[in-house]
């Protein structure tokens, strides 16, 4: 069972200070979901935590378990279990998407002190990920995300995921740009993971059909930069039947973001 413990925290982008004084609280499998206006600091929160350019952490702290992250660059909040799946996910030319996976995933295994599996194991392991989302096989041999469609590099996001195993994963709008029988396979496959080796999920969205197939342990809404509402999956409901002006946000800009 493992923690992972945000408190206090504020984060600027742009010089302007967009996250203000955050706290969660996430255990092994459970799914936490942010949800909130445009504008709100939804996805620079979710870069705060994984340490991407761009989101400075002014003050607060980020555990998981007994590690502090603030402070650490993503690659070792990612050893120490933390996964990041963008909203919009970059491309790497010249970086084939097994190696950089065979790369990481003995990386892990390394700073954990696990044994890692055979090269021949870890392909067919990640071949059948791979099926088990509608990856075609053929684009693992391609370079990471080169030419691939939005659709494709949310499923590829969902791939890594599986294949690397962390402890915690924040997903910034997985489902943005997936067809209704994409997210329902992408968030299928998540749901098992938070039983299969108790993934702890915080998800950012601002469409309910995602918690059709992942249940959410624990809805919030954030505005302005705070968490003002907390409540169970039937929160997700409301607010996509009435939108977020009662929670203070100004209309006109509510939605997606």
């Amino acid at each position: 069972m493992s923690l992972l413990q945000v408190e206090g925290l504020h984060a600027s982008a742009g010089n302007r200070e967009v996250v203000r004084g955050v706290d969660l609280r996430v255990e092994s499998g459970e799914v936490h979901v942010i949800m909130g206006p445009n504008g709100s600091g939804k996805s620079t929160l979710a870069h705060a935590l994984m340490g991407r350019p761009g989101a400075s952490i002014t003050s607060g702290s980020i555990r998981i378990d007994d590690t502090e992250l603030v402070g650490l660059p993503a690659w070792q909040r990612a050893r120490a279990g933390l996964f990041l799946a963008l909203q919009h996910p970059i491309e790497v030319p010249g970086v084939l998407l097994e190696a950089a996976l065979a790369e990481a995933r003995a990386d892990t295994r390394a700073a954990e002190a696990r044994a890692d599996t055979g090269a021949a194991e870890a392909r067919a392991r990640l071949r059948d990920e791979a099926a088990a989302i509608g990856f075609d096989e053929r684009l693992l041999r391609r370079p990471l995300n080169v030419d691939l469609s939005g659709g494709e590099r949310k499923r590829n996001e969902v791939l890594q995921l599986a294949v690397l195993r962390p402890k915690f994963a924040v997903l910034d709008e997985i489902d943005s740009g997936l067809d209704v029988d994409a997210v329902r396979v992408v968030a299928q496959r998540i749901e098992r993971a938070t039983s299969e080796w108790g993934l702890g999920v915080v998800a950012v969205t601002h469409f309910h059909r995602l918690l059709r197939q992942l249940r959410a342990d624990k809805v919030y809404v954030l505005v302005d930069g705070r968490i003002v509402a907390s409540g169970g999956a039937e929160l997700a409901e409301e607010l996509e039947r009435t939108g977020y002006r009662a929670y203070g946000a100004e209309e006109g800009n509510e939605g997606a973001a």
